[in-house]
């Protein structure tokens, strides 16, 4: 009995040994997450990180996101479903009283890193370049054999650049490295020529020789040079999409404003009940069809233009006309309506803002260069101009268009022609306001929707109209872009508010010498 119990402890001692033998780094380096030491931990994670164990990205990204455990001296990983495995065998295990691995600020940058230099050999080319910029901010120089691997097999272009940058913002801030690589790293980071690359070329480690602190500062003056060039881009791209808004906002105004010379105060309501239109639009198709939300917009425009139109066709109608020749009380008659249409909203919908989803296909932006173009921009900007060509085609090519021009141009002489003129002002009334309708779809996509909404553009509409030529469209648009790019060019030098004043200031200006604005309609009415 006593030679068996002998032989079964040198067993189990060889296979303790055998055990010790096979263990490798990860293995050493998981008794270290168990020490609740942040030093430990970061440790551990280079460790588990060189190596090459199959388990060691899923560790790392349990760390990541706070599913690493720790339970009785032993290492857990736990996956999204809240199982558990083993992290030395991958077995399933379920520990008790488990807890999380703590992290803290500088062990999530060595977790970032670790994870970026495990990916960069990934197949997928959008795992490699995450893995590059995660490199790329983390400099961690234990990467730099996996970068210049991963650099001298990559085939895509945009990956290998990124690839190219992190390592030249390693070797920048590395020590043990010759001068020309340095200049090479410098040359790079010039290429890239964003924040980022500038915030590494003015901030070069303490002991940094004269020539390569030089060779930085020319390349930072550079970057700071194109980034100003980029950035005016940029404000003037901001005013283009600013003269869209304006010019959505402001095109029906120009219409109404134009047709029958009515300061109509409640022309911000009708781009607000566009803005309701469409979140209601989007209610039904969230609860009754969700596959069609990506199509909410386009069911929503005419939903909105019919909405809008028929209730300025309302208005003029039952107030408007009434009060025509008499401008002080159109403007204070107009004023009530748009507040009895905000509390109507508020009665209905509630006085907060309401959610209006933006469809997936107009998320995201288009880089090109130091410029971002967000895509709902982009279709806002597309979508004004497509109105106003359909707004000219409509008042040049039909006998609604003739009939309003006319009207526009001399009212008397247009009656006495056979023009029905109080239908005219009835249509000319609902398409100004119907069009409104449709910008508060637009608008929708980049403001809150509020029973506010309207407030906040129909001072700017009437600027616009006023500057550009009362009832002429061309002069509507050159406006609302002039306004729209001016505006945004101001305020990074005067701020918004002053920018503001600066332009209500230069229009007064400019309305004293040219009282009928930029485009002034021609006509014996018009002129007399």
């Amino acid at each position: 009995m006593a030679r068996l119990r002998s032989i079964l402890q040198a067993f189990v001692l060889l296979v303790g040994m055998a055990s010790a033998a096979v263990a490798g780094p990860y293995e050493d380096a998981l008794p270290k997450l168990t020490a609740d030491s942040y030093s430990d931990t970061e440790a551990a994670i280079g460790a588990v990180a060189g190596s090459g164990h199959p388990l060691s990205l899923k560790l790392v990204e349990a760390l990541r996101d706070g599913r690493l455990m720790v339970a009785g001296g032993k290492v857990y990983i736990r996956d999204a479903d809240g199982e558990s495995v083993d992290a030395v065998t991958g077995q399933a295990a379920e520990p008790a009283g488990a807890k999380p691995v703590r992290l803290n600020n500088r062990v999530r940058r060595a977790v970032e890193a670790a994870l970026g230099s495990m990916t960069l050999l990934s197949p997928d080319a959008g795992t490699r370049l995450d893995a590059a910029r995660a490199v790329f901010r983390s400099r961690d120089a234990a990467a730099l054999p996996t970068l210049e691997q991963a650099i001298a097999k990559e085939s895509d272009g945009d990956v290998k650049g990124a690839l190219e940058s992190a390592r030249a913002a390693i070797l920048l801030n590395k020590a043990d490295v010759s001068a020309s690589e340095k200049l090479s790293a410098i040359d790079s980071l010039k290429a890239r020529g964003d924040q980022d690359a500038l915030a590494l070329l003015s901030n070069l480690p303490s002991g940094t020789p004269a020539d390569i602190s030089e060779a930085a500062a020319k390349a930072a003056e550079g970057i700071r040079s194109r980034l100003a060039l980029w950035n005016a881009v940029q404000n003037v791209w901001y005013g283009v999409s600013l003269g869209s808004v304006l010019l959505l906002a402001a095109i029906g105004l120009s219409i109404t404003f134009g047709t029958m010379g009515v300061i109509n105060m409640a022309h911000g309501e009708m781009v607000m009940i566009g803005a309701y239109t469409t979140f209601i639009v989007q209610e039904l198709i969230r609860t009754q069809a969700p596959y069609l939300f990506g199509a909410s917009l386009f069911i929503a425009l005419p939903l909105a233009f019919l909405v809008a139109g028929v209730i300025g066709v309302l208005i003029e109608r039952t107030v408007i006309r009434f009060l025509y020749g008499r401008p002080l009380e159109t403007l204070l008659a107009t004023w009530g309506i748009s507040l009895i249409l905000q509390q109507g909203v508020r009665t209905i919908f509630g006085p907060t803002n309401r959610e209006v989803g933006t469809p997936a296909w107009m998320s995201g932006a288009l880089e090109i260069g130091g410029l971002s173009l967000t895509y709902n921009r982009i279709a806002i900007v597309v979508f004004a101009f497509s109105v106003f060509a359909i707004l000219l085609l409509v008042l040049r090519y039909t006998s609604l268009g003739l009939f309003v021009r006319a009207v526009t141009q001399n009212r008397r002489m247009a009656g006495s022609m056979g023009i029905r003129t109080n239908r005219i002002d009835a249509l000319a009334f609902g398409l100004g306001s119907g069009v409104a309708g449709i910008a508060g779809v637009a608008l929708s996509q980049i403001d809150n929707v509020s029973p506010n909404l309207g407030q906040g553009y129909i001072i700017d509409s009437f600027m616009v109209v006023v500057f550009g030529g009362v009832g002429n469209l061309w002069g509507t648009l050159v406006g609302a872009m002039t306004l729209g790019i001016a505006n945004k060019l101001l305020e990074p030098y005067a701020g918004a508010v002053l920018g503001k004043i600066v332009l209500l200031i230069a229009i007064i200006l400019f309305i004293q010498r040219r009282p009928r604005g930029l485009f002034a309609l021609k006509g014996r009415a018009v002129e007399a």
